[in-house]
């Protein structure tokens, strides 16, 4: 392994807490800030520093790595980490923070002399804790060497998109990539939706496209979840994935490119969690085709 350094990683929710756990695993030196402290307590087991602050949490470290709800959030922490920030520090922003925000965080980082990296990651709950997400990053060739040491802990591999991380590059290909994730999920739950109202077995639709070019591994994962009503252990929730959407839908629109599927997905995302879902997992979309949640 790679000498071992210091990283502070801010956020630990369902993918923060696993990215975190796996730094430490790697052997590195591992500070975590969360805003609900409760969340980040079990990381003291694992040998990280529970801080109370983003201040407290970024000192001597190597690197900052953000994984929040969203850019505003991710900007307020940053805001109240800077104290004890450094000219040259690297901050990989792995936020699914939209074009604008990541411009934002970028600016921030200008104004404090940080490299940064925009760093969004591929991958979910269990890859997460396998340590096998796929990083998207850009950021400056001269700098990468610093973070290569956390990608590499965290992700089964790199895929670098620009040397320009204000530039965003990364995280379009992120939205691209999660609006085909969120519409396949979404064609998932409205099969299955139209299947019961029919009357139809929904094995029926698993096995009519077994082995063929309509079957995958996601329609069988996410209709799982649905029939087996096992959905409040989340990979992606419902409520980040509508924020998601909206981000997609916005990208789109300062694109010229108007999507419809995405607007709409957003609004299943929204009943759904209007219903009761919003910490099920992103597949509780089922519901939103029912006026009664618990169809």
């Amino acid at each position: 392994m790679a000498d071992a350094i210091t990283v502070s990683v801010l956020g630990t929710g369902i993918m923060g807490a696993a990215m975190a756990r796996n730094l430490a695993r790697a052997g590195h030196r591992v500070r975590v800030w969360n805003r609900t402290r409760a969340k980040a307590e079990p990381l003291a087991a694992e040998g990280a520093h529970v801080a109370g602050t983003p201040a407290e949490a970024v000192e001597g470290a190597d690197v900052v790595l953000t994984i929040l709800y969203d850019g505003p959030a991710t900007l307020d922490a940053m805001r109240q980490a800077a104290p004890s920030l450094r000219p040259g520090m690297a901050w990989a922003q792995s936020t699914t923070a939209g074009v604008e925000a990541v411009g934002e965080l970028a600016a921030f980082a200008d104004e404090q002399g940080l490299a940064f990296f925009d760093a969004p990651v591929l991958g979910t709950k269990q890859p997460a804790e396998a340590g096998q997400l796929v990083v998207l990053a850009a950021g400056p060739a001269e700098a990468r060497d610093a973070v290569r040491p956390v990608f590499e802990a965290v992700g089964s591999r790199t895929v670098w998109t620009g040397e320009d991380g204000a530039r965003a590059s990364a995280t379009r290909l992120k939205l691209v990539v999660n609006s085909w994730v969120l519409a396949v999920t979404h064609g998932t739950a409205e099969a299955l939706s139209l299947a019961k109202a029919l009357g139809v077995d929904p094995q029926g639709l698993l096995d009519a496209v077994e082995g063929g070019p309509l079957d995958m591994g996601y329609l069988r994962a996410k209709s799982a979840l649905i029939l087996n009503g096992d959905l409040s252990s989340p990979s992606f929730a419902v409520s980040t994935a509508e924020k998601d959407a909206r981000l997609i839908v916005q990208a789109g629109e300062g694109a010229g490119v108007r999507l419809d599927v995405a607007a709409a997905g957003a609004e299943r995302f929204r009943r759904a969690a209007a219903q009761g879902h919003g910490g099920d997992d992103m597949a509780a979309s089922y519901y939103a085709s029912f006026d009664d949640s618990a169809s």
